[in-house]
């Protein structure tokens, strides 16, 4: 934004610093117009402005406002979940086209015709994703779609539109929405012409309440759902792991419970230095029922051992931790040694790999599955890594560190020998 407004005219400048998209936040911000895109797709999370953005652009189309169209935009599709949700949200909410209409510039709204009309004849036409068909025969030169995610009749509706957008030189469409898994959102992320930003909850924060997004951050930070519904992340699983979210999402907790046994699993990094991958770092423990409770990953990446030796010890005093445990395929004795040299009344329990990761993850993935074991608060990279752990392992090809040291943790406690009791 700041390279286009260089290039304008001062007057123009100072036009567009006093519109929205001058003051507002960069997570709000178009696709430079000049670009070879079709499709703007704004991923955010509640609260973060999508809306607001969405009907900004459309305010900049129809007057044809410089660094949003090269002129001004005559005829336009409105897409919402239901009609309702066009009116509401879209057209007479809060944020809506009405409301940020500049002043003597307010478009009208004929509730028999479903069309909004602006002063210099713009038209924007109101449709809802639960009557795909009424999209047949319309055309328009751009298109404001509005939560995609929740469509009913996602791909269907999207279709019609597409062949509807076939007026002016240059036909676009915006898709403001909160992130779902449905197989039209991933296929638009991959597709040519696709320009996708990602807006947070957080970075629309001077206009939210200051104490919704605490409670909301400290209830759902870091999980599946704030990641989605804050973060406008897109979460995937993969078909073939052997976890998957909403399984985790069940068995999180708050707190654990008074704690039989707890350890600290260390899976050191196969090389040093810049290459090196991050050394897993993972707490785990036990109750009197033999429930297994996740309570930390405190995995570092491309850390010299004495860093992440240094890191694991101080988890394992914070926890009150009964033992280490270090896997040494890689680093030999040389990562019982470096644990032992910087505290040596700490007990670390070597262990060597005589599977492959997968087979030695199988069992862990089954405790989950018979829901034997519970994740203590959100701890978003580690569940990344069980998500997309398949038979070939990580999508990424990346060794999955974090999971190995889960793995070591919760096979010591609840697939070795029988745990001996730990006064709390």
């Amino acid at each position: 934004m700041t390279e286009r407004l260089a290039d304008l005219p001062p007057p123009m400048q100072r036009r567009l610093l006093e519109s929205f998209f001058g003051a507002g936040g960069v997570h709000q911000m178009p696709p430079d117009p000049a670009g070879d895109w079709h499709t703007w797709l704004l991923l955010g999370g509640r609260g973060a402005g999508k809306t607001r953005a969405g009907a900004e652009w459309v305010t900049g189309l129809v007057g044809g406002v410089i660094g949003i169209a090269a002129r001004p935009v005559g005829r336009i599709a409105l897409v919402g979940e239901t009609f309702a949700d066009v009116r509401d949200v879209m057209i007479d909410g809060p944020s809506g086209l009405r409301a940020v209409a500049p002043a003597g510039e307010r478009p009208q709204w004929k509730p028999t015709l479903r069309r909004l009309e602006w002063r210099n004849g713009a038209l924007a036409h109101a449709f809802s994703a639960e009557d795909p068909d009424s999209l047949r025969g319309p055309q328009f030169e751009a298109a404001w779609c509005d939560e995609l995610g929740k469509w009913r009749y996602a791909d269907e509706t999207w279709d019609m539109l597409q062949f509807g957008l076939r007026l002016g030189a240059r036909p676009r469409q915006a898709v403001t929405t909160t992130p779902r898994r449905i197989p039209l959102i991933r296929r638009l992320i991959d597709a040519p012409g696709v320009v996708t930003t990602k807006a947070r909850t957080a970075d629309n924060a001077a206009n939210l309440a200051p104490s919704f997004l605490a409670q909301v951050t400290a209830m759902y930070g870091g999980t599946r759902l704030g990641r989605q519904e804050l973060d406008g992340e897109l979460i995937e699983d993969r078909a073939d792991a052997l976890w998957q979210r909403e399984a985790i999402e069940r068995a999180r907790v708050v707190a654990a419970p008074a704690l039989r046994r707890i350890v600290v699993a260390v899976d050191p990094p196969a090389t040093s230095g810049r290459d090196a991958g991050a050394c897993g770092i993972v707490a785990a423990g036990v109750d009197a029922a033999g429930l297994g409770y996740v309570l930390a990953d405190a995995s570092v990446a491309r850390a010299a051992p004495e860093i992440w030796a240094a890191r694991a010890l101080a988890l394992y005093r914070s926890l009150e931790a009964d033992a280490l445990i270090a896997e040494v395929n890689q680093g030999g004795e040389m990562v019982a040694a470096v644990l032992r040299l910087l505290d040596p009344s700490v007990p670390v329990t070597t262990v060597v790999a005589t599977r492959g990761k997968h087979a030695r993850a199988e069992p862990v993935s089954a405790l989950y599955a018979q829901g034997r074991v519970r994740h203590v608060g959100a701890l978003p990279e580690l569940e990344d890594e069980m998500c997309d752990f398949g038979p070939a392992g990580l999508s990424n090809g990346r060794s999955p560190d974090r999971l190995d040291a889960l793995v070591w943790a919760l096979t010591h406690l609840m697939l070795g020998a029988a745990p001996r009791v730990r006064a709390l």
